[in-house]
């Protein structure tokens, strides 16, 4: 047997801190984000399946939203307007990201790797990728919605942007959640039906 540092690896995932270019009054980490995005993918599936008819793997879209970000591990997070400002620095992301993944798998035992890549890429599940999305839209959303409420002006433009962006606006289950669960974010603990 040899030593594999894969497991350790992600743990790192604790240290890499999210909106690095913005004033945070809660500082959030990569870790703290992805469960995050777990919890919410799992409810776009379990939302899709119950009330759409669909037939999502529910516990695969929380698993795979566990990883979608781990690349972030090596790149750390790069904000959105930079990601995005043309073609040639996304597709240069794109190849980071990939690069990252290989770096990342290539800490495992040959039997796993095959294993743990898909979930890094969600190459296996192509009809999950779109709620995973939607869900790390709606995790950045409910972000700046939290730093709102405690008084930071810096995340309005970036709720707004986010709040008209289109991953999730043609995603019914993430319609949905909107509806029906994102308003209590904006609730204080006594608020809520607890």
């Amino acid at each position: 047997m040899g030593k594999y540092d894969f497991f350790s690896i992600l743990s790192r995932m604790k240290y890499i801190n999210r909106w690095a270019l913005m004033r945070n009054t809660l500082t959030e980490s990569l870790d703290s984000h992805t469960k995050e995005v777990a919890v919410i993918a799992h409810a776009l599936a379990v939302i899709g399946n119950t009330r759409l008819g669909k037939s999502y793997n529910c516990d695969r879209a929380a698993v795979l939203a566990l990883y979608h970000d781990a690349h972030e591990i090596f790149t750390g997070d790069m904000p959105t307007p930079v990601k995005y400002q043309n073609p040639d620095i996304l597709s240069a992301f794109k190849s980071v990201e990939r690069a990252s993944n290989e770096k990342i798998t290539s800490s495992l035992p040959e039997d796993l790797k095959n294993v743990y890549l898909p979930l890094l890429t969600g190459e296996n599940n192509p009809e999950l990728l779109p709620l995973i999305k939607a869900a790390d839209k709606i995790a950045a959303l409910i972000k700046c919605i939290e730093e709102r409420k405690a008084g930071n002006t810096e995340f309005l433009s970036a709720e707004k942007a986010i709040r008209n962006s289109s991953p999730y606006l043609n995603i019914r289950e993430a319609e949905i959640f909107l509806e029906e669960f994102l308003p209590s974010y904006e609730d204080a603990l006594d608020d809520l039906s607890l």
